[in-house]
């Protein structure tokens, strides 16, 4: 069984939006370097149940609150998405020493991550 272990948030001004939650939640976000403006958002300890999560800026695909679902192999199941009639609207791309992450719709229009964990990944 795949489980979600990962959601993104969406803001037109994620500084605001991290902010807020922090006073609200006391989560931990970090801005991240790189070529994306992107936060990531630690919501708690690890032993303890929960997810970590993502903020950033709305895109003409992201608009609201994403959730990413682990996935053994994320080639099968980018497969069985399509079998199943989803599809997929992000291909497959690598995130350095974290894995690969796709993202797709649902027949309902649901749109989710999925994400294949891979260390090696570049």
């Amino acid at each position: 069984m795949s489980r979600v272990v990962h959601f993104e948030l969406t803001s037109d001004d994620p500084e605001k939006s991290a902010s807020f939650f922090q006073k609200v939640f006391d989560w931990k976000i970090t801005k991240e370097e790189g070529p994306q403006e992107y936060w990531l958002v630690d919501t708690g300890e690890e032993e303890e149940p929960g997810i970590i999560g993502g903020l950033f800026r709305p895109t003409d695909v992201f608009t609201g609150t994403v959730n990413t679902i682990a996935v053994p192999d994320i080639d099968a199941y980018i497969e069985k998405v399509k079998q199943h009639g989803g599809e997929i609207v992000i291909e497959k791309n690598a995130i350095p020493r974290v894995g690969y992450s796709a993202y797709a719709k649902d027949t309902g229009g649901t749109l989710f991550g999925i994400h294949e964990e891979d260390p090696q990944a570049k």
